[in-house]
């Protein structure tokens, strides 16, 4: 049983650390492209951080959701 939950817990960790760095990769584009005055490519920067940590707390909140049912 505790094999099942560190393998459900270190695969929840590596979804959020995946989707983590796409963030900081889009937040940092979105720096890099402000500093340049390249408004549209900051924009698309700035979405996708934005999605990133949406997927982020989606696949988190998915893949845990077994635990809410079965405790």
């Amino acid at each position: 049983m505790s094999e099942t939950v560190a393998a459900e817990s270190d695969k929840r960790t590596g979804i959020a650390m995946i989707f983590g760095v796409l963030g900081l990769v889009g937040a940092l584009v979105m720096l890099a492209m402000g500093f340049q005055h390249e408004q549209l490519l900051a924009a698309w920067g700035f979405a996708g951080a934005m999605v990133a940590g949406l997927l982020s707390v989606t696949a988190i909140h998915l893949s845990g959701s077994s635990e809410i049912i079965n405790p």
